[in-house]
């Protein structure tokens, strides 16, 4: 049963001249001062999501994007500084790329973050998918496997961190602590100064193939799946179960998961379709060339392999897939509830905040589903004040 209601925003500006028609994605070139509107946007919509009863709002860490497409560098930082201005909402860092870290830095930012918001920061590690990042920040990307290995001795010297009084640590990458004479003895082990305050720490991953999977559950993360085909969704969600109950978890269906979708409402699906296709379509102009059309066709083969669709999908695509809920609220809460009724163990559900929609239009809606979409989930806890 859905409890808990959580919005993505991956970092992007009041973007100009959006969908298909407008300008092309690698032509954007922004100010400084434009730029840095994410800080305020985020700050206004976190205000929002915090009178209405929401539980967490997720963004995302990238780097370099003169673009304006995703323009927040440090998810730890934000969280605390929106937690000082809020009271009770969370803030999920969707997803702190591991490989652009030194693992022992970030188990430290986090610690702080999870003692000083009493637990407001919620932890979320990723891989990466942009080479002008990753790549730039000295890591691997484009070697996958080299990637994936990276990433999980890195978990593994985060978790040591969280989990372990005192530790030591030799891999391939890391070596901590070396084994350096000091003050007398030579060191050994070493300890992490802060810990955090609420363990084991919750840590939240995307699902990107089936061997993040099986690693993610093997290390007891929690999983986040957003606006995927109701086919690829299913495939997914019963892979994370079959994968977490072989190593000794044994959740419910869609239990530890985040399903999002694109919502838009309106009096009419057409009403909403038309009014945030412009949105979708630009987000697509941006992400399908990193291989994001999670979508499958009546076979179930997914967009882009052999035989299935390659094109850059619709709005409509996404509709028929139950990628997004487009229309008036009691059609949407009667496809959110088509996927619930699917899976007993999910207990959260995520709005993405569509690239292109103004913080303003972002904020309607958002009143408009936490008055009269949230109240229909008998688990959720809904409490909107200040919303009119």
């Amino acid at each position: 049963m859905i409890k808990h209601f959580h919005v993505l925003y991956v970092g992007q500006i009041e973007l100009d001249n959006i969908g298909l028609n407008g300008t092309p994605a690698n032509d954007r070139r922004y100010s400084k001062d434009r730029l840095n509107e994410v800080f305020a946007s985020s700050l206004d919509v976190a205000k929002t999501m915090d009178e209405l009863g929401f539980h967490t709002l997720w963004t995302a860490e990238h780097h370099f994007q003169h673009e304006g497409y995703e323009c927040l560098p440090n998810l730890i930082q934000l969280g605390l500084w929106l937690a000082t201005q809020t009271k009770r909402l969370k803030f999920g860092c969707a997803f702190n790329v591991l490989p652009m870290w030194h693992p022992i830095r970030l188990a430290e930012d986090y610690a702080m973050a999870d003692i000083v918001t009493d637990g407001r920061v919620v932890m979320g590690v990723g891989r990466g998918y942009h080479t002008r990042e990753v790549e730039t920040f000295g890591a691997p990307l484009l070697d996958a496997n080299a990637n994936r290995e990276f990433f999980e001795e890195q978990l593994e010297l985060l978790l040591k961190c969280f989990n372990e009084e005192s530790f030591s640590h030799k891999g391939k990458y890391y070596t901590c602590p070396p084994e350096v004479p000091y003050r007398g003895y030579t060191l050994k082990e070493i300890t992490c100064i802060p810990r955090p305050k609420y363990l084991p720490v919750e840590i939240w991953m995307p699902i990107a193939s089936g061997k993040t999977i099986d690693m993610m559950a093997k290390y007891g993360l929690k999983a986040m799946v957003t606006l995927n085909g109701e086919k690829i969704l299913d495939d997914v969600i019963r892979a994370f179960h079959d994968a977490c109950h072989k190593h000794g978890r044994p959740i419910a269906l869609g239990e530890d998961m985040i399903w999002g979708a694109g919502v838009y409402l309106a009096d009419t699906e057409e009403e909403a379709i038309r009014k945030v296709e412009p949105s979708h379509d630009e987000r697509y102009k941006w992400f399908a060339p990193f291989g994001f059309v999670r979508y499958a066709d009546e076979q179930g083969r997914t967009w882009g392999t052999p035989g299935a669709p390659s094109r850059v999908p619709s709005l409509r695509d996404g509709v028929q897939q139950k990628a997004w809920f487009c229309g008036p609220p009691s059609h949407v809460i009667e496809g959110i509830k088509s996927i619930e009724a699917k899976y007993p163990g999910l207990e959260h559900f995520m709005v993405h905040w569509a690239e292109g929609l103004s913080p303003r239009e972002f904020k309607e809606q958002l009143r408009w589903f936490a008055r009269e979409v949230m109240p229909a989930f008998g688990g959720a806890q809904v409490q909107i004040r200040a919303a009119e």
